[in-house]
């Protein structure tokens, strides 16, 4: 490599006027500060979340009422009503 065309090429690209900066740009972190915000739907979801967890997954009312009617022999399905509710779920496996 020869140095006068290292010279030449550096006054070209200005490159021998290159200095590292000393300055520091100071940022003052403390005033940042993160913040969170929920949308009214999020909120909504949390809401209807912790309803559904204080709620219990079966209604044991319902059920002992069921169980004490199948027991006595009182307990009657309309034949129409499982038909309808059986070809629903016929006609949403098959789509």
């Amino acid at each position: 490599m020869r140095i006068g065309t290292y010279n030449m090429i550096s006054q070209i690209y200005g490159s021998n006027s290159t200095k590292k900066s000393t300055t520091t740009n100071s940022t003052n972190y403390a005033s940042f500060k993160d913040e969170v915000s929920f949308s009214s739907l999020g909120k909504d979801m949390q809401i209807a979340k912790n309803a559904l967890a204080s709620t219990p997954d079966v209604r044991e009312a319902r059920v002992s009422e069921l169980k004490a009617k199948m027991e006595n022999g009182t307990y009657e399905v309309s034949n129409e009503d499982f038909a309808t509710k059986l070809m629903e779920m016929f006609a949403a496996k098959t789509v």
